[in-house]
Formats: structure tokens, C-alpha cells, sequence
């Protein structure tokens, strides 16, 4: 089967979608027939540049940067296109062509805006105003953030991106949370599925006697993530003597802010910000980690950070939202979106209690070994797109 992968972000631009899209690609380049010759001829197309990293090790074709002629020509030669999140322009010209689309949902852009599902004059989650047909208020949203112009533009490509989800082959969503927030026709879940690194990669610390513990962020600091809550229950930790550290590690938008916070709070002897790492320093970086905080403030579709860090053994403190409280489970410390003290309460829970952090992490590796599997998700894509293809020749 000849299958098109068509991911707008790619490798060397590092997140969550770029790290499912190669595991996906290479994955399913690595499937065979029962004959024993490959059963997907793969080909990724992208609108990242290569800048220095080299795409000729991996087992797929990859296409940087097409015309919309080429971009149709390489639809017309696939049997399925696989979309990573509702892309107009291979969305349209698949249904031009002909050919079955699958579109596997990242986000929230089938029925959102922003795709964030964030009300954003008020920082809110959204009701579900697209949804309901209110479209001033998905206009008065963007303009929050952007022109008016704009926001009327965003909205007029709303109406051709729905009527097109609403005809794909499947749509994937990453959670049951997902598939019922958004509730689009053709939909199946798959869960992300991760290798399991740690014969390559240091599991999570355990804590010995009077060693400081120490709490991780890793990711954008951006206002969705929460980041400046975490920092907000530090101050209450500190407050209240408690010993311990907070590692961030990433960059973004939010940076100053939450730097000139850590100032003014006075929490620069227990707070750091590592920058943006990536690979072996990232890892080194982690190494020290007890417990991830990920206190996000929308509806997270998944949470792969959280998926890898239980992968690893590691203790995941996380806010009870979307698909991330859904990845989870039971093998996390938990709290109310938003909520300072209750966060404080979870990081308290660890401080006093640091066999926590070894009893969960356990069972967090367990869930994490049994739900989410690299070769569980391979299967199950390659099995939506033989029935998307199944169907087209019947």
C-alpha cells in the first residue's frame, strides 16, 4: 500500500507531533506481508525545512516543501493519505483526487479556532461555541489575539475544514476524550504508543536520605501550560520551609514573565530554567527529576510528556483536564485545573512522603508498558488504513 503522511511540523522542529509522526512513519515502514516484502511504501510530506538534519537514515521518502502540483500528483500516486491534524490543502486535494483520507487529531482545530478550545478574552475553556453555531463570539475570540480581518478569515476556513472532516475515511483521536469532545462522524481511538527507553536512557531517581527532591516542567512556556501556577506553589512550599527544587526545562513566549516572578517571589535558590535542550543534555537534565509537574490549563489532548515520563518509572504529578488526567489514571497525584493549593497539596503529599515517588512510579511504568506500546499503535493505524482502503475498492 502506497501511504502519503502529511505532517505540516517535522523533524529537525521538535514536540509531540513531530515525535508521533516519525514513530508512525517508521513504523509502519517496518511492517512486512505475510510474502515478507513491505507492506506500506511510506512517503512523509512536510513544510518543514531540513535545515541540518539529514533525512536519508530513515526508512521512508520525505518531501519538504511541495507545490500544490506536486502535493496533488504525490496524492494521486498514494492509495491513502494520512493527515496530522486537518490540513486544508491535502484534505482538498485528497477529496479531489478521490482518494480515502484519515486525519489523526493533535488538537482541537476541527472545531476550534485557536484549536486550544480556549475562550481567549477570559482565558476559559471553551463551551464549545463553533459547535453551537456562535460564531461571533469564535470572531470576538481571535480578534483577542489578532485582527479582526484575520479572525473572519480563520472563521471562513472553518466551514470548508468541517464539511471535509465530517467525509474522512476515520478520524483518530488520541483520547476518548478527544473523540467526545469533538464528536466527528468515522471516528476510532487510538492511543499514542512510545518506545521503551530505558535500557537506552537512566530511569527516575530514587530519593536517599536528606537529598533534596526535586520537581520537573518540560515543555513551551506558554500561558496553556501553567507553568506560573507551579511557580505560584513553590511560593507556598517556600513559605512554609519546605526544602526542595523545580527544574524548567524549555523556553518559550512566557519566559520573562516567569522569570521576573521567580525574582519577585524570591524563589531563585530553588528555581532554574534550563533553556530549550534537546537529546543527551535533555536527558542529563531529567536525570536529576523526581517527580514531572504538568499543570495545564486546557484541555490537553493526550499528554505525551506525561506517557514518557511514566514510561520511565517517573512519578507524575498532573492537573485533572482532557486527555492528560485520561492518560494517567490512578498512578498520578492529581488536582483541580488552575488550583494552587491543590497542586501545593500533591507536591506536600511528595515532601512528606517521598516513597511516592518509587510506589507510583512503578505503577505509572506498568500502565504506561500496558496502554501504550509502539507496536499497539503501529497495528492499529495500519489497520485503519487497510478498511480506509478496503472501502474505497468495494
Amino acid at each position: 500500500m502506497k501511504l502519503l503522511l502529511y505532517s505540516h511540523f517535522f523533524a529537525p522542529s521538535v514536540g509531540g507531533v513531530e515525535s508521533i509522526v516519525l514513530l508512525i512513519a517508521s513504523g509502519l515502514a517496518g511492517l512486512r506481508t505475510a510474502a515478507g516484502p513491505p507492506e506500506f511504501e511510506v512517503t512523509l510530506v512536510t513544510r518543514t525545512s531540513a535545515a541540518d538534519f539529514d533525512a536519508r537514515s530513515l526508512p521512508f521518502k520525505v518531501v519538504r516543501h511541495p507545490s500544490l502540483i506536486r502535493l496533488l500528483r504525490l496524492i494521486r500516486s498514494s492509495d491513502v493519505v494520512h493527515v496530522a491534524g486537518p490540513a486544508l490543502a491535502p484534505l482538498i486535494l485528497s477529496f479531489l483526487a478521490g482518494k480515502p483520507a484519515t486525519i489523526e487529531h493533535h488538537g482541537y482545530q476541527a472545531i476550534c479556532l485557536n484549536g486550544l478550545l480556549v475562550h481567549q478574552p477570559d482565558r476559559q475553556i471553551c463551551p464549545g461555541h463553533f459547535q453551537a453555531g456562535r460564531y461571533a463570539e469564535c470572531i470576538r475570540c481571535q480578534a483577542s489575539e489578532s485582527s479582526w480581518i484575520r479572525s473572519c478569515m480563520n472563521l471562513f476556513t472553518m466551514f470548508p475544514r468541517n464539511f471535509l472532516v465530517r467525509r474522512a475515511a476515520a478520524n483518530i483521536a488520541v483520547t476518548q476524550h478527544v473523540l467526545e469532545r469533538q464528536a466527528l462522524p468515522h471516528s476510532v481511538v487510538i492511543l499514542h504508543g512510545i518506545a521503551d527507553t530505558t535500557t537506552e536512557l537512566p530511569p527516575a531517581p530514587s530519593v536517599r536520605d536528606s537529598q533534596r527532591i526535586t520537581f520537573g516542567y518540560a515543555g513551551r512556556f506558554v500561558s496553556e501550560k501553567g507553568v506560573e501556577l507551579l511557580l505560584d506553589a513553590a511560593r507556598l512550599l517556600k513559605q512554609e520551609k519546605f526544602d526542595f527544587e523545580i527544574q524548567l526545562i524549555g523556553d518559550g513566549p512566557e519566559r520573562a514573565s516567569l522569570e521576573k516572578k521567580i525574582a519577585r517571589y524570591q524563589l531563585e535558590s530553588c528555581v532554574h530554567i534550563t533553556g530549550f535542550l534537546k537529546g543527551a543534555a535533555f536527558y542529563e537534565a531529567l536525570g536529576n527529576v523526581h517527580a514531572i509537574v504538568m499543570p495545564s490549563v486546557w484541555e490537553e489532548t493526550a499528554g505525551l510528556a506525561a506517557m514518557e515520563q511514566m514510561m520511565r518509572g517517573r512519578l507524575v504529578i498532573a492537573a485533572q483536564i482532557g486527555g492528560l488526567v485520561e492518560v494517567v489514571g490512578e498512578t498520578a497525584l492529581t488536582f483541580s485545573p488552575g488550583n494552587t493549593e491543590a497542586l501545593a497539596e500533591c507536591m506536600r503529599k511528595v515532601l512528606r512522603d517521598p516513597s511516592l515517588i518509587d510506589s507510583l512510579g512503578r505503577k505509572a511504568r506498568a500502565r504506561a508498558l500496558d496502554r501504550f506500546a509502539h507496536t499497539r499503535m503501529i497495528e492499529e493505524h495500519a489497520n485503519v488504513y487497510r478498511e480506509a482502503l478496503r472501502k474505497t475498492k468495494g
